[in-house]
C-alpha cells in the first residue's frame, strides 16, 4: 500500500513537471523584489497567494496540454523521447487516466481565479489585479485547449513570451504597490525573448510528431531552417538587451553577472549555426542549456537587486 502511494506521488510529480514552474516563479520573485527595493513594499501574504496563483495557472496549462496534446505526445514519445518536449509521458505510458489531466487542469484554473478575487477584493491589491491574472490564466488555459488551441495558431509562442516575460514581473510588482515601474518593461524584453526561445527550441524534438498530427505551431509553419534563424536572432537580441540594461537605469554590475549566461547562450547559438539541432543527443543538451539561459537571465536581474 505504501509503495502504491509513493508511485502515485511520483506520477503526479512527473505529470505536474515542477522543474518547469521555475520559468514563471523566478520572474514573479523578480517583480516582488523590485517592489521591495524601489517602493519598500512587501506583504508576505500577498506574495504567497500570488506565487500559488502562478503555480496553479502553470499547472492548468501543463495538465490541459497533457490532455489535448495526447496524440502528438504519444508519437513523440515513440519517435524521440525527450525530457523537454513531448509532454511528461505519463498519459501515453498509461500510468494515469487521461481524464485526470483534464479535470485537474480545470480545477487549477478555477482555484487561481478564486485567489485573484481574494487578492483584489479582500487584500485590496488594486483594480487591475484580476485583469493581469486573466492575461496569464486565459492564454494558459487555451494554449492547448480546443477549439481555441493557441499552440497551433502560429502565435502561441508569442503569448508564452508575454505570459512568462512581462506579465509575472509586472503582476508581482503591481499587487505589492498598485503600480508598474517603467524598468519592468526593459527587463521583460530579454526574459520574454528567452522563454519564447525555450518553447521554439523544444518544438524541434516534436517536429515529426507535430507534422504527423497536423499541429501547426510556429516551427511547423516556418520549418526548421527558418526556425533556427529565428532562434539565433532572438538569442542575440536578448543578450544585447541585458548588456544594454545600464542605459535604462540598471546598475552596470549586471554585465558581470550575465557573463556566464552569455557564454552558454553563445555556445547554443554556435551549435545551432552548425546544424546540431539535427543531432538528437546534442539537441537534448541544447534544450537543457536553453532553459538555463532563460532562468539565468531572470536570476541575474534578481542578483542585481539583492
Amino acid at each position: 500500500m505504501q509503495n502504491s502511494n509513493i508511485e502515485k506521488i511520483k506520477t503526479w510529480f512527473v505529470l505536474s513537471r515542477p522543474p518547469f514552474h521555475t520559468v514563471g516563479i523566478l520572474p514573479f520573485v523578480l517583480g516582488t523584489l523590485l517592489a521591495y527595493k524601489i517602493n519598500s513594499a512587501f506583504s508576505v501574504e500577498i506574495f504567497l497567494l500570488g506565487v500559488i496563483a502562478v503555480i496553479l495557472i502553470m499547472l492548468s496549462t501543463y495538465h490541459l496540454g497533457e490532455y489535448f496534446d495526447y496524440r502528438e505526445d504519444e508519437i513523440s514519445q515513440r519517435l524521440y523521447k525527450s525530457n523537454f518536449a513531448g509532454g511528461s509521458g505519463v498519459i501515453p505510458a498509461g500510468t494515469m487516466p487521461r481524464s485526470v489531466a483534464l479535470w485537474t487542469g480545470i480545477i487549477s484554473f478555477l482555484l487561481a481565479g478564486i485567489i485573484g478575487v481574494i487578492l483584489q477584493f479582500v487584500l485590496k491589491t488594486g483594480p487591475y489585479t484580476l485583469l493581469l491574472g486573466c492575461l496569464g490564466a486565459f492564454p494558459g488555459f487555451f494554449y492547448s485547449t480546443k477549439p481555441v488551441r493557441l499552440v497551433q495558431r502560429g502565435f502561441g509562442e508569442i503569448f508564452i513570451g508575454f505570459c512568462y516575460g512581462w506579465l509575472p514581473i509586472a503582476s508581482a510588482y503591481y499587487i505589492q504597490t498598485g503600480a508598474i515601474h517603467p524598468v519592468i518593461h526593459w527587463m521583460a524584453i530579454p526574459i520574454g525573448l528567452t522563454i519564447f526561445n525555450v518553447i521554439l527550441l523544444n518544438e524541434f524534438p516534436d517536429y515529426e510528431a507535430d507534422k504527423a498530427t497536423d499541429k501547426k505551431n510556429l516551427l511547423y509553419r516556418i520549418g526548421k531552417r527558418n526556425g533556427n534563424f529565428l532562434y539565433i536572432a532572438f538569442c542575440l537580441m536578448a543578450s544585447v538587451a541585458v548588456i544594454a540594461s545600464p542605459f535604462f537605469g540598471i546598475t552596470f554590475k549586471i554585465v558581470y553577472f550575465y557573463l556566464p549566461v552569455l557564454i552558454i547562450s553563445l555556445f547554443v547559438v554556435v551549435m545551432m549555426l552548425r546544424g546540431k539541432y539535427e543531432d538528437k543527443k546534442m539537441l537534448e543538451k541544447l534544450c537543457g542549456l536553453n532553459i538555463a539561459v532563460n532562468l539565468g537571465t531572470s536570476l541575474v536581474y534578481i542578483l542585481v537587486y539583492i
